[in-house]
C-alpha cells in the first residue's frame, strides 16, 4: 500500500477511537475526517462531496418529510394503536414492535418502515413513561434483521442481484440470481435468533435514559383544562382506554361535568361530551394531551384564535413589572389586544386552583399560549414578559388530515414494493405531496429533517471513495482471504462474510457489497467453490452489522430520536452482530447446496487459491 493508504487507514482509526468515546458529536467527527482526506490530496473535491448528491441520501432526506406528515396528522398513531396497545413494560413494548416492523420490513424497504415508526414510538415512550432509548434501537434492528428474509427487503438485496444480472449478460457460464426468497432459508433463522436475543437482552444491555424530558419531580408542573368535545373518539370510552391515565408526570384532578364536580377520578370514569377535565402535569406531558383528537383547551370560554394545526405554542414567563399583574386571565387583554390565549398555567410551588380564565396573574407565572407564528418575535422584548420562547411543533395535530396522509404512505409503499418508480422518486412525489394536501407545512418539513444524520452519511460515501481509492479495501480482503484459503472452503465463506461485515462497519452496506462482490467471486473461481453461498454470504453480513450507527442507515435515523452515543451500539449491537454471524456462516453452506463445484472435472486445493484471479 502507499502513503496515502496508510493515511487513510491511520485516520479511519482515528475516527473510530473518537466516536467511540462519545466525546464528538457523530457528524462533527465524520465531516472532520473527509476535510482532512481533502486537504491531505488523498480526495478530490468532486470525489469528497459526491455522496451528498447520493440517491439514497436524497430518499432518506425526503422520507423524513414522509415521516413529519405522518406525525402531524397522527395518522400512524391510528394504524398502530391496536397492535401496540399498551404495553406494560420495555419488554412487551419490544416484542410488540420488533415483531410486526421485522415482518413488514421483510416487503417494505427498511427506511421508511423506520421513518414511519419514529413518532409512533416517540409518542409510545411519552405516553407510557418507557425510554426512548429502550424501544428506538429495537426498531432500527428489527427492521433490519426482517430486510435480510426476502429479495425485495433492502436495497442490498437488489444490489447484489443487480450485479450478479450484470455479471450474467457476458458471462458463458452464467451465476445462479436470487429469487424473491432465495435469502429467506437463512435470513429467517438468523431473523428468529436476532429478535430473540433482543427481547432476552434488551432490558439489560440498553440505556434506559429518555431525551430530552426531565424527571417529573424536578420538572415544572401546569394547570390545564380540556374539554371533550361533541362527537369525539374518546366520548364513552374510559380515563384508562382513552390513553388519559398513563401520561407520566400527568395528574387528573377532578372532572367538572354539567353541575357536577368529580373529585377522586378513577380509571373506570366513563368520559361524556362537555366534560371538562382538569390536569397539573409536566410540560411534556401537557403537550401530549394538546395532540389527543377530541380534546380541546379551555381558555377564558371564548372560540379559538384560529385553526390550531397553524397555531404555536409559546411558553411566556411574567415580569416583575408586568401591567399584567394582579389581573385575571379573561381581564388580561391576552386574547383581544394580542390575538393568543392561556391554555396552561405554571405558578412556582403552588398548584393554581380555579378556572384557566379566573386565575389571578403575578408575577414569575409562566403562561402556555397559544398564537400564531410571529408571536414569540414581536414579543420578545416585550415589558409584559421576561422570557418569550416558542415551542417546537403545532399547537394541534391535522388530525382530519390522517387518511390523506395514510393514503400517502400506502402509495409511496407499493411504488417502492413493486418498482413501480425509483425510491428516490418516489419518496419525494410523497413528500411533496404530505406539504401540498396540508399533512405539514413547509416550515415543520424543515423542521423535521434531522440534518446531522444526512451529514454523516454523506461524509461516510466519501471515506469509502478514499479507501477504494487508494487500494485499502483491497489489500485488506486481500490479505484476509489469503489467510482464510489454508483453512478449506468453509473458512472462505467465514472470511467473505467477516470481511464484508468490516467493510460494512466502516463504509455503507451497498458500498461494500459492490467491493466484495468481485473478489468474492475471483476466489470462489479460483477455488473450484459454488457461487451462490458467497452471494448470500456478503449480501446478509453487509446487513447484519449492529456494532455502530454507521454499519446501516437506519441506525442513524434512530441515533439522534433514541438520545444514544456510539458505544451504545457496540454495547447491544456488538453481542447481536456475533450472533448473527456465528448463525448466518453455520446456516449457509447447508442451505445453499454444496460449498465446491467442479471445475474442469477437479476441485484446486484452498492453498493454490489466487485472490481476485
Amino acid at each position: 500500500m502507499g502513503h496515502e493508504a496508510w493515511l487513510t487507514a491511520g485516520l479511519i482509526v482515528a475516527m473510530l477511537g473518537v466516536l467511540a468515546s462519545g466525546r464528538a458529536a457523530t457528524d462533527t467527527v465524520v465531516l472532520a475526517a473527509l476535510a482532512v482526506l481533502l486537504v491531505a490530496g488523498v480526495l478530490e473535491p468532486a470525489e469528497a462531496v459526491r455522496g451528498f448528491a447520493n440517491t439514497g441520501l436524497v430518499t432518506i432526506a425526503l422520507l423524513y418529510v414522509v415521516a413529519t406528515g405522518l406525525h402531524e396528522t397522527r395518522a400512524v398513531s391510528v394504524l398502530t394503536e391496536r397492535m401496540l396497545g399498551r404495553p406494560r413494560s420495555a419488554r412487551q413494548a419490544q416484542f410488540r414492535v420488533a415483531l410486526p416492523v421485522a415482518g413488514l420490513s421483510a416487503f417494505v424497504n427498511n427506511t421508511p418502515i423506520v421513518a414511519m415508526f419514529l413518532p409512533v414510538l416517540r409518542d409510545l415512550s411519552n405516553r407510557t413513561g418507557i425510554a426512548a432509548a429502550k424501544l428506538f434501537m429495537p426498531l432500527s434492528f428489527a427492521a433490519i434483521l426482517g430486510g435480510t428474509c426476502t429479495l425485495i427487503g433492502t436495497s442490498t438485496n437488489l444490489v447484489t442481484q443487480g450485479l450478479l444480472i450484470d455479471h450474467n449478460r457476458g458471462a458463458g457460464d452464467p451465476l445462479p440470481t436470487f429469487g424473491m426468497w432465495t435469502l429467506a432459508k437463512a435470513g429467517l433463522p438468523v431473523a428468529a435468533v436476532g429478535i430473540a436475543y433482543m427481547l432476552l437482552a434488551g432490558n439489560r444491555l440498553l440505556p434506559g435514559r429518555n431525551r430530552d424530558r426531565l424527571k417529573p419531580e424536578v420538572a415544572r408542573e401546569y394547570m390545564t383544562a380540556m374539554r371533550v368535545a361533541p362527537g369525539s373518539p374518546i366520548v364513552g370510552k374510559t380515563i384508562e382506554s382513552a390513553g388519559l391515565r398513563h401520561l407520566p408526570g400527568l395528574f387528573l384532578s377532578r372532572i367538572d361535568r354539567a353541575d357536577t364536580t368529580i373529585i377522586a377520578v378513577g380509571p373506570e370514569e366513563v368520559l361524556h361530551a362537555g366534560d371538562t377535565l382538569n390536569f397539573v402535569g409536566v410540560l411534556d406531558s401537557v403537550l401530549d394531551l394538546q395532540k389527543i383528537k377530541g380534546l380541546v383547551p379551555v381558555t377564558d370560554g371564548a372560540d379559538p384564535v384560529g385553526y390550531r394545526p397553524q397555531l404555536k405554542l409559546i411558553e411566556a414567563v411574567v415580569s416583575p413589572g408586568s401591567p399584567l399583574i394582579g389581573r385575571s386571565v379573561r381581564d388580561s387583554g391576552i386574547r383581544t389586544g394580542w390575538g393568543a390565549v392561556v391554555i396552561a398555567v405554571h405558578r412556582h410551588g403552588e398548584r393554581v386552583p380555579g378556572k384557566i380564565g379566573d386565575i389571578v396573574l403575578r408575577p414569575g407565572d409562566s403562561l402556555l399560549l397559544e398564537s400564531d407564528a410571529g408571536f414569540a418575535r414581536r414579543h420578545r422584548d416585550s415589558t409584559y414578559f421576561t422570557l418569550v420562547s416558542e415551542l417546537p411543533g403545532a399547537a394541534a395535530p391535522r388530525h382530519e388530515r390522517a387518511y390523506v396522509a395514510t393514503a400517502i404512505l400506502a402509495a409511496m409503499v407499493l411504488a417502492m414494493t413493486f418498482n413501480w418508480a425509483d425510491h428516490m422518486v418516489a419518496a419525494g412525489a410523497a413528500a411533496a405531496l404530505m406539504v401540498l394536501t396540508r399533512c405539514c407545512s413547509a416550515g415543520q418539513a424543515r423542521q423535521g429533517v434531522e440534518w446531522p444524520v444526512l451529514l454523516t452519511i454523506g461524509a461516510s460515501f466519501g471515506i469509502a471513495q478514499a479507501m477504494e481509492k487508494t487500494g485499502l479495501a483491497h489489500a485488506i480482503a486481500i490479505n484476509v482471504v489469503e489467510w482464510a484459503g489454508a483453512h478449506g472452503p468453509w473458512a472462505l465463506v467465514a472470511a467473505a462474510y467477516l470481511l464484508t461485515l468490516l467493510f460494512t462497519t466502516l463504509i455503507t452496506n451497498n458500498a461494500a457489497v459492490a467491493l466484495m462482490f468481485p473478489i468474492a467471486l475471483g476466489v470462489a473461481h479460483a477455488a473450484g467453490l459454488n457461487f451462490l453461498p458467497m452471494a448470500v454470504a456478503i449480501t446478509m453480513a453487509a446487513s447484519l452489522e449492529f456494532m455502530t450507527p454507521l454499519g446501516y442507515q437506519t441506525n442513524l435515523m434512530v441515533m439522534g430520536p433514541g438520545g444514544y452515543r456510539w458505544w451504545d451500539y457496540m454495547r447491544f449491537g456488538g453481542p447481536l452482530t456475533v450472533l448473527c454471524a456465528v448463525t448466518a456462516i453455520a446456516i449457509i453452506p447447508f442451505m445453499y447446496g454444496p460449498l465446491t463445484t467442479p471445475l474442469d472435472g477437479a476441485v484446486l486445493h484452498p492453498t493454490q487459491i489466487v485472490p481476485g484471479r
